[in-house]
């Protein structure tokens, strides 16, 4: 039998020297017991197989059953899975880190794999410095309930693991919720920590993505006109978005553009210009861009969402006889030219608010 070793650490300021060692007995082919913010589990690197049939057996489960893996990166969850639904990356903006689980299909084409990135400071970072692909299941025999505290944990496991972190009770008490992302419609497996209705009302919601250079006007002005406009009809299941293609952000809105929409009721003085990212893109239902080389960038970016982006200008009315459908950037140009461009895009606001 082994000795485990025990460690007792502080879950909000734990000792690295430990949690390097946790990681290099992962890397190694040892079991490792560790702390996640709903239960505790038993951790493993999945790229040993004699690590990942050991686990298997001190658990009592099925060698058929494959276990869930954990992440300490969002972006890593495309490593191992393909086909991932905009509705399934809504989920994970909202609810990573954090006790959900998905269900998604392998990227090998091979059926499917659990994923998970849990909101546990020593969780994370073991699964970090481990540099592995780790599974890590409830520390319990299977079929019996999941350990809350390191006492429970480490009660049927002492001598079969070869170390094991005690960071006390953990925070959720309730096992992750898990959904499956392999059927259309998602199906919910397990309420767990998160609710049933949480899930559903944040996969179903849908975002708009407005896109310019700066963030600084054009995406500004089309991202208040249409808050307003879904305000006044009020919908309040569609979350607006606006960001720009620039190497910076942090800016505000240009004086012309604040002083335009505050004439209609607008305030954007609070605006604070933000850089696209690949998250944004990849929740987003539909991707609305001023330019073309607007789309080029984005689809540098991420070319998965070709089929959702859009010039803004092709909803507006004028657009169908109009050749040039680019929204030019009103920077540096009169007033007049500010208020062609928010006429042109409220004009597409309008025929969006129609058939989002």
């Amino acid at each position: 039998m082994l000795q485990t070793k025990i460690i007792k650490l502080d879950p909000n300021d734990p000792q690295e020297e430990y949690l390097h060692k946790a990681a290099d007995i992962l890397r190694e082919g040892g079991l490792v017991i560790i702390p996640t913010e709903t239960v505790y589990g038993i951790a493993a690197n999945r790229q040993n197989r004699r690590a990942v049939d050991k686990l298997a057996e001190i658990k009592k489960r099925p060698k058929e059953k494959v276990f869930s893996l954990h992440i300490a990166q969002k972006e890593r969850v495309e490593d191992f899975a393909s086909g991932i639904p905009v509705s399934a990356y809504k989920l994970i903006d909202k609810f990573w880190p954090g006790p959900l689980t998905l269900v998604l299909k392998s990227i090998d084409g091979q059926g499917s794999v659990g994923i998970r990135m849990p909101d546990d400071k020593i969780a994370l970072r073991v699964i970090d410095l481990s540099g592995v692909d780790v599974v890590c299941p409830s520390a319990n025999i299977s079929g019996n309930p999941p350990p809350i505290n390191f006492q429970e944990a480490i009660r049927d496991f002492k001598g079969l693991v070869d170390f094991a972190i005690d960071a006390g009770s953990t925070r959720v008490r309730i096992e992750s919720s898990v959904v499956d992302f392999t059927t259309d419609p998602f199906k919910v497996l397990r309420e767990g920590a998160i609710k049933r209705s949480d899930i559903e009302s944040a996969a179903k919601k849908k975002t708009v993505l407005f896109i310019c250079t700066g963030n600084s006007c054009r995406s500004v002005m089309a991202q208040a006109i249409f808050e307003k406009k879904l305000k006044d009809k009020g919908i309040k299941d569609v979350e607006v978005l606006s960001a720009g293609t620039m190497l910076f952000g942090g800016l505000g809105a240009t004086l012309e553009v604040k002083e335009l929409l505050a004439e209609e009721g607008m305030d954007v003085s609070k605006h604070i210009s933000q850089k696209v990212t690949r998250d944004m893109l990849n929740k987003s239902d539909i991707i609305l861009v001023m330019e073309h080389f607007h789309e080029e960038r984005i689809l540098q970016l991420d070319p998965q969402v070709k089929n959702r982006l859009f010039l803004l200008k092709e909803f507006a009315k004028a657009g169908a006889d109009d050749n040039n459908m680019d929204i030019s950037d009103p920077i540096g140009k009169p007033k007049e030219f500010y208020v062609r461009t928010m006429d042109t895009i409220k004009q597409a606001i309008e025929r969006i608010s129609e058939i989002i």
